[in-house]
């Protein structure tokens, strides 16, 4: 079989280049790596995949400005990876229940090397389990 790149080294997709996706395939992953170049951002993330907390809350917790904690959970809305529910004036904010937030949640945790903590603030140890 002839193959279709100047140099065969015996390789898998060198004698099936087709099987090989094109860059569309691969812009969803590329789009959440994206929102990982900024740790505040991971941290905030990381936070809602642990409880559901107001942009108030948010900004104690991360030391941050309101402004600049909004600026992200919009960037992390838009990705899909939070939500946001409504109770009178106050909004709160948790991870998604998707597959992509649970991936990147403990992706974030074995990086970090950290684990979920528990009621009581303290680290779960199961959750390294």
């Amino acid at each position: 079989m002839t193959s279709a790149f100047p140099h065969d080294h015996g390789q898998p997709f060198e004698a099936h280049p087709e099987g090989v996706p094109d860059a569309a395939h691969f812009q969803a992953a590329a789009e959440v790596f994206r929102l990982l170049d900024d740790g505040n951002r991971v941290r905030i993330f990381w936070i809602l995949c642990h409880c559901e907390e107001c942009v108030i809350n948010l900004s104690a917790l991360v030391q941050m400005s309101s402004p600049a904690v909004s600026h992200h959970l919009r960037q992390l809305r838009a990705a899909g990876l939070i939500t946001s529910s409504r109770s009178g004036k106050e909004v709160y904010y948790r991870a998604a229940d998707t597959e992509e937030a649970r991936l990147l949640h403990r992706v974030i945790e074995e990086v970090v090397q950290i684990s979920c903590p528990d009621a009581f603030g303290q680290p779960d140890s199961s959750a390294a389990e």
